[in-house]
C-alpha cells in the first residue's frame, strides 16, 4: 500500500479542503524498503557499542505479551567478542556454494537477544517485535542488519558468559549487497538468489497476501 494511501482516501471524500501535510524524515514504508538482510560487511566501518545501545533503546518503547518484558540484550562490538561469535553462526542457508558471510566481509557486531524467561509463544511474539524493530532502527541510523537464528546456543552462551539464553543474534554494520525485491505468486517458489552480482529476494504479491478480495 503506498504511503500516501490515506492521504488520498480523505481528499477523494472530502475534497481538497484537508490542509496539505509536508511529509518530514523517514516514512515506515522507505525504512522497510531499506531495511534488507545483508550477509556482507564494509570492515572500515567499526560499529560502536554507543550505536549498539541506540539501537537496543528502541526496545524501552515496544509492546510487550501480557507486558512480560523478559527479553535482555547482550552487545557485541569488535573489540567485545566478534571474534568468538563468528564460528558459531551460519548464514546464507539458502546459497551454500557461497559459503556466506564471503572472506573481509563479516559481521563485526552484535546483539545477541536473549530472554530471562523459558521460551514460549509470548517470548517469540515479542522477539520478532524486538528484532523487527531494532532493524528499522538501525537503518535509520544509516545501517543495516541480519537476524540470525543458526548459531550453536550452548557454545555461544559459554563463549560470552551468557546469564540467560540466547534466542536470536542481530548482526549490526554497514551493508555491502545490492539487494532488490521481486514480486513473486504466493505458489512460486521463494528462496533468495543471487545473479551478477545482485542479491534477490522473492516477496508475495499484495495480491495474493489478501484473502477476501473486493
Amino acid at each position: 500500500m503506498a504511503d500516501n494511501y490515506l492521504e488520498k482516501r480523505y481528499e477523494e471524500t472530502l475534497g481538497s479542503a484537508r490542509p496539505k501535510v509536508k511529509r518530514v524524515g523517514n516514512t515506515v514504508d522507505s525504512l522497510l524498503l531499506r531495511s534488507r538482510s545483508h550477509r556482507g560487511y564494509n570492515k572500515n566501518y567499526v560499529v560502536s557499542r554507543a550505536e549498539l545501545e541506540r539501537i537496543v533503546g528502541v526496545c524501552t518503547k515496544l509492546p510487550s505479551g501480557c507486558n512480560q518484558q523478559v527479553l535482555r540484550y547482550w552487545l557485541v562490538t569488535k573489540d567485545t567478542g566478534a571474534d568468538r561469535v563468528l564460528p558459531l553462526i551460519k548464514v546464507g542457508a539458502a546459497l551454500p556454494e557461497l559459503h556466506l558471510p564471503l572472506p573481509g566481509t563479516e559481521p563485526e557486531a552484535f546483539i545477541v537477544c536473549c530472554s530471562a524467561a523459558p521460551e514460549g509463544k509470548l517470548v517469540d511474539i515479542d522477539l520478532g517485535i524486538a528484532l523487527q524493530s531494532m532493524a528499522l532502527k538501525a537503518v535509520e541510523m544509516g545501517l543495516n542488519t541480519l537476524m540470525i537464528g543458526a548459531f550453536n546456543r550452548e557454545k555461544l552462551r559459554e563463549a560470552l558468559a551468557l546469564p540467560c539464553e540466547p534466542l536470536m543474534l542481530l548482526a549490526v554494520g554497514k551493508g555491502t549487497d545490492r539487494i532488490e525485491l521481486v514480486p513473486t505468486a504466493a505458489d512460486a517458489p521463494r528462496a533468495y538468489y543471487r545473479r551478477g552480482g545482485v542479491h534477490y529476494v522473492p516477496k508475495v504479491r499484495l495480491d495474493d497476501l489478501i484473502l477476501n478480495h473486493a
